[in-house]
This record gives C-alpha cells, sequence and structure tokens, in this order.
C-alpha cells in the first residue's frame, strides 16, 4: 500500500496545483448549471436546442484541447528542465495550432452547422416542438460563433500558465468570467432591469461577453508580469519556431488533435444514436451532464495534476520518481471518486426539479445521473490512464486507447442497442457506461508496463542555434 499512499509533502504540492483547478472548473460548471437551470425553466425546446448546439460546440473545444496538448506536454517537460525558451515556442506553437482550429470550425459551422443540427431532433416520448428546438438551436449556435477566437485564446494563456506551475491566475480569471456570465444570463435571459428579454439567445450573448473578459484578464496580467512568467518576453516578437522542435511536436501533438477530434464526435455520435429513443432523451442528458459535470471537476482536475506533475518529472529525467508519483495520483483519484460519486448518487433526483420541464425528462435525468455516479471511479481511471500515457509523449497509443475505443467499441454497441433491439434508453445508457471496463483495464496494463515512461524534451532543441561570431 505505501506504493500508492504519498507522504505529507506529496499531498501538499498536489493541493497546491489541484486546488486553484478544483475551484476553478467547480465554479465554471455551477454557473454552468445555473446557466442551464435558467434556460430550462424558459422552456424544454429552448433548453433542447441550447443541448444539441453545444454538444456540436463541444467539439471545437476539444478539439482545442487536443491541438494544444501537444505543444502542452513539451511545454511542461521543458518547463521542467528550466528551459524557458522551449516554453516559449511551446507557447507559440499554441497560438498558430489555435487559428488553424478556429479556421477549421467556422468552415464547418457556418455552412453545415443547421444541418447537423437537425439530425438530433427525433420525435417520441416528451419531445416537445422539433420545429421550434431547431430554431433555438439553429440562433444559440450563431451567436456562440463569435466566442470561438477569445477560447482558444485563452487555452493557449491558460495551458501555458499551468504547465509552468501557475494555476492561480487561469482561476481568478475563470472566476470573473463565470460571475461576469451569470449576471448577464440573468439581465439577457429574462430581461431583468430593462434588459431585453431573449431567453436561449441571452445565454449564448452572456456567454460570449464572460468569454471576452476571461481572455483580457489572463493576457494583460500575464503581459504585465514578465518578470514572473518568462515565456512571454518577446513570445510575439516572432513566430520562428526550430524546425526540429516543430517536427517533434507534430509528430506528438498529431495525434493528440485527431484523437479529441474524434473522441469529441465520437461523443455527438453517441448522443445522437440516444436521441433515437426521442427529444426528451437529449434533453434528460444535458441536464445530466451538466450535474455529474459539478462533480467530475475532481477527476478532471487531477488529470491535469497528473499531466503538471509526472510531466515535470519526466522533464527533469526523474524517471523512477515520476512512476511513483503517477501511481501514487492514479490511487487518490479513483478513491476520491468513490466519495464524489456517493455524494452525486443522493442529489440525484432532486436538481432535476428546478427545470421547467415534463416528468419524463425529470425521471429520465435522474436516473442518468445515478448511472454516471456509479461509474465515476471507472471514469477516473480511464481519466488517469489517458494523461499518463499523455505525459510520457505516447500518442499513438493515447490515440488508440481514447478515440479509437470509442468509435471501434462504444459507439458500434450504442448503434446496435438503438437500431437492433427494443431495449429502453436506460439499460442501454447504463450497458454503454459499463463498457468502459475493458477500457480501464488496457489502460491499467499500459501503465503498469511503463511504456511512457520517457523524457522527450532532452534532445530537442528549444531554440534556434545562435550564429558564430565572426573572427
Amino acid at each position: 500500500m505505501r506504493r500508492f499512499i504519498g507522504d505529507r509533502a506529496f499531498y501538499r504540492r498536489v493541493i497546491a496545483i489541484v486546488i486553484p483547478i478544483i475551484i476553478q472548473n467547480t465554479i465554471t460548471n455551477f454557473v454552468s448549471l445555473l446557466d442551464n437551470v435558467m434556460v430550462g425553466r424558459v422552456g424544454t425546446e429552448q433548453m433542447s436546442g441550447v443541448a444539441i448546439a453545444n454538444q456540436l460546440l463541444f467539439v471545437f473545444n476539444l478539439c482545442i484541447f487536443g491541438g494544444l496538448s501537444g505543444s502542452g506536454i513539451f511545454g511542461a517537460q521543458f518547463f521542467g528542465q528550466g528551459n524557458h525558451d522551449g516554453v516559449r515556442n511551446a507557447f507559440r506553437f499554441k497560438l498558430l495550432t489555435g487559428a488553424f482550429v478556429l479556421i477549421a470550425a467556422l468552415a464547418v459551422f457556418i455552412p453545415f452547422g443547421p444541418a447537423l443540427i437537425s439530425h438530433y431532433l427525433t420525435d417520441g416520448e416528451g419531445a416537445g416542438d422539433l420545429a421550434a428546438t431547431f430554431a433555438y438551436g439553429k440562433s444559440y449556435m450563431r451567436i456562440m460563433l463569435f466566442g470561438l477566437l477569445p477560447f482558444a485564446l485563452t487555452q493557449c494563456y491558460s495551458g501555458t500558465l499551468r504547465e509552468i506551475g501557475e494555476t492561480k491566475l487561469p482561476m481568478i480569471a475563470s472566476i470573473i468570467a463565470v460571475l461576469t456570465n451569470l449576471c448577464l444570463n440573468a439581465l439577457l435571459i429574462y430581461g431583468l432591469l430593462g434588459f431585453p428579454a431573449l431567453g436561449s439567445d441571452g445565454a449564448a450573448y452572456a456567454t460570449v461577453i464572460s468569454r471576452f473578459v476571461e481572455f483580457a484578464v489572463v493576457a494583460v496580467v500575464t503581459h504585465r508580469h514578465k518578470v514572473d512568467y518568462p515565456f512571454i518576453m518577446g513570445a510575439y516578437r516572432s513566430f520562428r519556431i526550430p524546425a526540429a522542435l516543430v517536427k517533434s511536436i507534430l509528430i506528438k501533438g498529431a495525434p493528440l488533435l485527431v484523437n479529441e477530434a474524434l473522441w469529441s464526435m465520437g461523443l455527438a455520435m453517441l448522443n445522437q444514436n440516444y436521441s433515437l429513443r426521442g427529444l426528451a432523451v437529449i434533453a434528460a442528458l444535458n441536464i445530466s451532464s451538466t450535474v455529474s459535470n459539478i462533480f467530475n471537476v475532481v477527476y478532471m482536475s487531477m488529470g491535469n495534476a497528473i499531466a503538471i506533475m509526472v510531466g515535470q518529472e519526466l522533464g527533469s529525467g526523474e524517471l523512477e520518481n515520476a512512476k511513483q508519483v503517477d501511481r501514487m495520483l492514479i490511487a487518490l483519484n479513483i478513491a476520491t471518486c468513490f466519495v464524489m460519486g456517493m455524494l452525486l448518487f443522493c442529489v440525484a433526483p432532486q436538481i432535476p426539479r428546478f427545470y421547467n420541464t415534463t416528468d419524463t425528462v425529470r425521471n429520465y435525468a435522474a436516473t442518468f445521473i445515478r448511472i454516471a455516479a456509479c461509474c465515476m471511479p471507472i471514469y477516473a481511471c480511464g481519466h488517469s490512464c489517458y494523461f499518463t500515457l499523455r505525459s510520457g509523449g505516447k500518442t499513438i497509443i493515447t490515440f488508440l486507447f481514447d478515440s479509437g475505443y470509442t468509435w471501434i467499441v462504444s459507439i458500434p454497441l450504442s448503434f446496435c442497442l438503438v437500431r437492433l433491439t427494443g431495449l429502453p434508453i436506460v439499460p442501454i445508457y447504463i450497458i454503454c457506461q459499463l463498457a468502459d471496463i475493458l477500457k480501464c483495464g488496457f489502460g491499467l496494463f499500459l501503465v503498469k508496463k511503463g511504456i511512457w515512461v520517457h523524457n522527450i524534451v532532452a534532445d530537442t532543441p528549444a531554440s534556434e542555434p545562435l550564429p558564430a561570431k565572426e573572427s
């Protein structure tokens, strides 16, 4: 057991990294829940339209995450090596990647967004007005597209700050943003204090404005404190990045971008399969995921801790210590999620009552939340294995482990259960969630083998060599 339990110094280090991320994610997800409830109290159609649009925009969010992850691996290890030039070039690569993903997303969502929304609209028990749902979802997405740019830029800054151990500034920026979002939600959704009552469109405007606020905070503070964050010094002076570093990041990072794109599209496909049991299922899954995300912040934040702590150990050459740190973090993550799962199970029936929707949607939502609560340790295990493999640069294996499993196992399983059987949605959902047990077993096997234990920056140039002086 001592291999899985750390000393006080270890847990102090974990707390210093994880607590700001947990606070940030908890506040973000709690405000997202309030946002969801506010729209949900307007009506099922508006809530469902927003849920469908957000499911599609979620693909962009994860593509940004995946696209920046490759350079993030190098950023964490360069910082562990004490190489600020390397961190700076990794940051530059993030900016270029974010621009590429943004352009690609707009090229898809602007012409094809409405058609994608329509694929989720299926009549069924407690479905509601499909035409109204489509109109609300289309309008919401159109407004939300303006928030993609500040979101991408914020992820570039916040990700790099976390990689160098600065988790407080992203937390503060996020808190300011979510409070802005919450206040604007109340004003623009319901039309308080003389503002127009815009319903789901008001929620979109509030989100877009809050994203610009978050980016402004994190960027201004970073640039005003260059001594504390040396990677930003001269970051925009040139976008020249050593060719060898670009090649290394592309080799390691391209699979992560493809992985996140395929995984998020896979999740959208899963929900589209579930939607064939009726629009009420989509509304219920929206409530369930929003509520569950508040409790999922622990294992999600622990994934960030694994990326930071293990990555820094690998970058400093402490390979055996990296393995020990990883074992203790995985054990802590799984153990914590048993507690969080029990808490989520207890509150499951209460929160859906706040929504102005049908009893069918409320009952489905409570059931989905309880299923998610029981599966939380499984999710934590898989998430920990993913970040462990990623921290050592094993991105091809990460790709096969994550999105590969989703498309090879989860999607065909849900497709067959929905289309080829008469099973109700609840047993279908249970079977699909429990299928991740196989994924966890495979992940733990790979982690135990230690194939991820690798210092990827040892021989990677972080900057261009200086020209020789003339004699």
